[in-house]
């Protein structure tokens, strides 16, 4: 069985590399083997560059800057495994948990898995492990609120970077979002199939603006938009 890797990258020359290797050096349960596709969001800074240095990665390239969504739809369009799997290009996720992740769907228990950051992880305003980032904390939360609310589901973490589906589970899901309403999207289009999603708790690294974070309050009223729109129309 194959697990096809999806990697969308833009401007992220600083980490790409180092991602890479240690996606490439983690193992996998036995009989399973990876395919890593990264698809260049056709990135401004060196990251075409320094991708070139890794070897044993499918990489195609963006001649224009279309979003994390519509990089996400390049890789599952080209994607030759059974289960998917969406990694960023920065550090903040390990690739440590990929074993954790895939396992409920290799035991035919789950068919969609996400990587929660929050089911185990309170906010905490003050103090040595004081929550970093605390609006997007706060952000996340309400997403997944809203999207427990519209979709009766009970989620701790809609917007997490780590999701996994079986392959034939996006078959017939059409997914129109080109930037970071793909998480909404997709989670919308799954639960409304009545597919339950499996929460994995994991651990991740939060960056601040000043090392690259892209995502920001403004995408997070077009979450909420969005999940509002696909809960009544496909």
């Amino acid at each position: 069985m194959k697990l096809s890797i999806i990697i969308p990258v833009y401007n992220e020359e600083e980490t790409v590399v180092e991602l890479l290797n240690k996606v490439k050096m983690q193992k996998l349960p036995g009989g399973i083997v990876k395919e890593i596709v990264v698809v260049n969001d056709a990135s401004k800074d060196g990251s075409k560059e320094q991708i070139a240095k890794v070897e044993g990665v499918r990489v195609i390239h963006h001649k224009k800057n279309k979003g994390k969504g519509a990089a996400i739809k390049t890789g599952l369009s080209k994607a030759r495994g059974e289960i998917i799997l969406i990694q960023d290009a920065d550090l903040e996720y390990s690739p440590r948990d990929y074993p954790r992740l895939i396992k409920p769907v290799l035991a035919g228990k789950a068919e969609v898995v996400y990587g929660s950051r929050l089911k185990h992880y309170p906010l905490r305003i003050v103090g040595s492990k004081r929550t970093p980032l605390v609006l997007h904390y706060i952000g996340n939360k309400l997403l997944t609120f809203i999207t427990n609310l519209l979709y009766r589901s009970s989620l701790t973490d809609m917007e997490t970077c780590y999701k996994v589906f079986k392959k034939e589970v996006l078959r017939d899901i059409k997914i129109n979002s080109n930037r970071f309403d793909f998480e909404p999207e997709i989670t919308a289009k799954i639960l409304k199939k009545g597919i339950d999603i499996c929460e994995i708790p994991i651990k991740v690294k939060p960056r601040g603006y000043n090392e690259g974070k892209k995502i920001s309050w403004r995408d997070g009223f077009v979450a909420l938009w969005t999940l509002v729109k696909y809960r009544f129309a496909d």
